[in-house]
């Protein structure tokens, strides 16, 4: 063998060695010069999972589940409109003092009511008595008001005229007087239309709105007017209407007690 050859024997032998442990001259621990100069990244650590590759996008985490009872919305949607919850609406009251059960049970206070004496002019002898109820609550009035004609300049008011009265009452314990509203009462001084007059000088109407839970002192009293007379005169019931009271005011057939 020549000398050549064994020395070319060695040296392939070293290539081998360098080939498989990996380790040349020009593979440091860090990126060789060519890597450097591209930027390419180093390569995946060991432990990295396989297939992963440097410069990969890291990633993406699925979003948290909404929590339980939330509502989710999809991007690019308007998400819903928050609406307050509605106040609860409180009951009202029963009756309220508004009604009629309730006015059965409560008498009109004088200070609640307006009371008015209008005549008619299709009927002389005819004289309206308003009772208007200003009062917040509903109220109860007696069947009819407590009414005399007399006359005013006299001391002695005994000798006034006391009107007759629908007989046959019965029912709701009071006239019921809504908060707001108007009763009305028609007296006819003179039904039989005659000219004679049996009391002289009667000019004055006196009236208690409710005659069962007032005293006299709450009379108020009203002028006639010059030529009124006064016979046999009669008053109605408390109505809701000026013709309904006129026609109660006809039926009138007995003497108060």
């Amino acid at each position: 063998m020549s000398a050549r050859r064994t020395l070319l024997v060695p040296a392939a032998l070293v290539g081998v060695l360098l080939a498989v442990s990996g380790c040349g001259p020009d593979d440091p621990s860090g990126p060789g010069p060519a890597q450097a100069a591209t930027g390419t990244p180093a390569a995946a650590p060991t432990g990295a999972p396989a297939g992963a590759t440097a410069g990969a996008s890291a990633p993406v985490s699925s979003p948290a589940a909404a929590p339980s009872g939330a509502t989710t919305t999809s991007p690019g949607t308007a998400a819903p409109k928050a609406t307050a919850p509605a106040a609860p609406t409180a009951a009202a009251p029963s009756g309220g003092g508004t009604d009629d059960s309730y006015a059965y049970t409560h008498p009109c206070d004088s200070k609640d009511l307006v009371v008015r004496v209008t005549a008619r002019p299709e009927a002389p002898s005819q004289r309206v008595i308003e009772v208007h109820n200003q009062g917040a609550h509903s109220c109860g009035l007696s069947y009819f008001p407590l009414v005399s004609v007399g006359d005013s300049h006299a001391a002695d008011r005994s000798k006034d005229i006391r009107p007759l009265v629908p007989g046959g009452l019965g029912g709701p314990p009071a006239y019921p007087v809504g908060a707001g509203r108007t009763a009305f009462a028609v007296i006819d001084l003179n039904p039989g239309g005659g000219s004679a007059a049996s009391a002289a000088g009667v000019d004055e109407l006196n009236v208690v709105a409710d005659g069962d839970h007032m005293p006299t002192a709450e009379t108020r009293n009203f002028p006639l007017g010059p030529g009124a007379k006064a016979r046999a005169p009669k008053l109605g019931l408390y109505r809701a209407t000026v013709a309904d009271a006129v026609a109660s005011a006809a039926t009138a057939d007995q003497r108060q007690g």
